[in-house]
């Protein structure tokens, strides 16, 4: 199955890979998302380790702003969502972080993430609404490309 027959209602998991390296955190989002709908999820501590393996070609990523608190040295979200959008400008990337600064979610939005969340007790749901509008809009997408071909 290809991810063409979500639009024939024949679903297949949402791909999704959720990076950060606060590792009670990245659990407990993974549990979050399997117990509240249909994923295959991978998780990583660090931008490197996604990197590796975005040959798989996820669906959404989810991704920490800082990713250092583990190994110092290491690349953090920012570089990491570079690294993403240059090897697949189209994966969406959400950025999370504790820092609730709007100077933060610009320097996200200008890297060309999709959205930004502050982690709090709401970050699980705002994340599930913003997946439902990336599909949301991937289909849009698609419907457009589709009738501008028959143009």
């Amino acid at each position: 199955m290809n991810r063409d027959n979500r639009e024939l209602n024949i679903t297949e998991p949402i791909k999704l890979y959720l990076v950060d390296d606060d590792a009670l955190f990245l659990k407990t989002l993974e549990i979050d998302f399997l117990e509240h709908a249909d994923f295959k999820i991978e998780t990583f501590a660090t931008g490197e380790l996604c990197l590796k393996s975005l040959k798989h070609t996820p669906d959404v990523i989810i991704l920490d702003y800082q990713l250092d608190g583990i190994e110092k040295g290491v690349m953090n979200g920012i570089q990491t969502l570079d690294e993403i959008k240059a090897v697949n400008p189209d994966i969406p990337v959400v950025m999370l972080s504790s820092q609730d600064k709007i100077d933060v979610a610009i320097d996200c939005m200008h890297h060309r993430a999709f959205d930004y969340v502050v982690k709090s007790e709401t970050a699980f749901v705002r994340l599930q609404k913003i997946i439902t509008t990336i599909f949301k809009y991937k289909k849009m997408e698609k419907q457009l490309n589709w009738y501008m071909d028959r143009i």
